[in-house]
């Protein structure tokens, strides 16, 4: 049950921080008597049919500040790590130094042959 409340309240913050402008557009209108009594710069000139909505535009410029700002922030703590390799240089132009004292290794002296091979194998025959 602790589990589903937690998934329910992440859920909730996720949507709520993607849809910001959503919950700022519906309290505007659940407000909007309030908004243009009170808070609206142009309620003295009614002439201009504002109706709040400079209200309205000043806030979703302040959520987009405020997004833009979040997103340069995040982008500053995140750490980025580049992994740089030497370029491949063939070792064909390169001189090999060979050693001098190598011991040399005895040839195999034993020499073992075994005549089975020839019975297992026979060649074709040519017709001529």
């Amino acid at each position: 049950m602790r589990y589903r409340i937690v998934a329910i309240l992440l859920l909730i913050t996720v949507i709520s921080s993607s849809f910001s402008r959503f919950c700022i557009y519906a309290g505007f209108e659940l407000n909007k008597s309030y908004i243009v009594k009170e808070l609206c710069e142009n309620r003295s000139r009614p002439a201009m049919h504002c109706d709040g909505k400079c209200y309205l535009m000043k806030k979703i410029k302040a959520a987009e500040d405020k997004e833009k700002e979040r997103e340069l922030k995040d982008n500053l703590n995140r750490l980025e790590i580049s992994f740089f390799l030497e370029p491949f240089e063939p070792l064909l132009n390169k001189m090999v130094v060979l050693e001098t004292n190598i011991l040399a290794i005895p040839n195999y002296t034993c020499l073992y042959t075994s005549q089975h091979r020839n019975t297992i194998f026979i060649p074709p025959k040519q017709v001529a």
